[in-house]
């Protein structure tokens, strides 16, 4: 089924394995808005994981670090889905939209942060992380408030929500392996920084493209 208006393109919606799980989970009693709420659950489990990074061994560091970047994909893999069941599956409701959104708006700062607050080699990488949750929601209100004035939809980025994702559990995994062997958090330093950077960039696109169509 094509993508319907106002929804994040994803391309992995067409997979077979997607399609099949989502099946699945239609003909379950289990609603989008479900799915939906358990995203903030994974993600408050991966926030967990990464506030207690440096509390105990670097053994325990190892684990949290990969935990949290599990977590994070479980998060990812509910915002699949809720939408799959609710449009693939049938089931959308008129309450779905915000089912869809708020927990993203809850997500996204509750993972940012505590990922700033890991980091042990810099005084200031709370406020790191505290900027980076601060963007992400920003990110969200230029699209919310371009369409509401009658824009298109944008999830451009360079720094989408998919794209800070994917960039943070990638430093995770690759943060558990340096804590380790160099006792350092470069990368999900630099990590956190490129997506600060990135929704700078993200916010300008967006606007722009907003202020474009809307003038035009």
């Amino acid at each position: 089924m094509n993508d319907v208006e106002g929804r994040r393109p994803l391309k992995v919606r067409s997979a077979v394995g997607a399609q099949k799980l989502a099946s699945w989970l239609s003909q379950r009693n289990i609603t989008p808005n479900q799915i939906s709420v358990a995203s903030i659950g994974f993600a408050a489990l991966a926030a967990l994981c990464l506030m207690a990074v440096s509390r105990y061994s670097e053994i325990i560091d190892f684990a949290l670090f990969i935990f949290a970047a599990f977590f994070i994909q479980m998060r990812l893999l509910c915002n699949l889905f809720d939408g799959m069941v609710a449009v693939e599956g049938g089931k959308s409701t008129a309450s779905g939209e915000l089912f869809n959104d708020i927990p993203d708006r809850i997500s996204d700062p509750l993972i940012l942060f505590a990922a700033g607050v890991a980091i042990s080699g810099i005084d200031w990488g709370a406020g790191l992380g505290g900027l980076a949750a601060l963007l992400s929601v920003l990110t969200a209100y230029i699209r919310t408030l371009a369409s509401s004035l009658g824009a298109p939809v944008d999830f451009s980025g360079p720094m989408a929500k998919q794209h800070r994702m994917a960039v943070l559990t990638i430093a995770l995994f690759v943060t558990a392996f340096e804590r380790v062997f160099l006792q350092s958090d470069f990368v999900l330093t630099g990590a956190l920084s490129i997506i600060v950077l990135g929704s700078f960039v993200t916010l300008y696109n967006r606007t722009r493209n907003a202020y474009n169509h809307l003038e035009s």
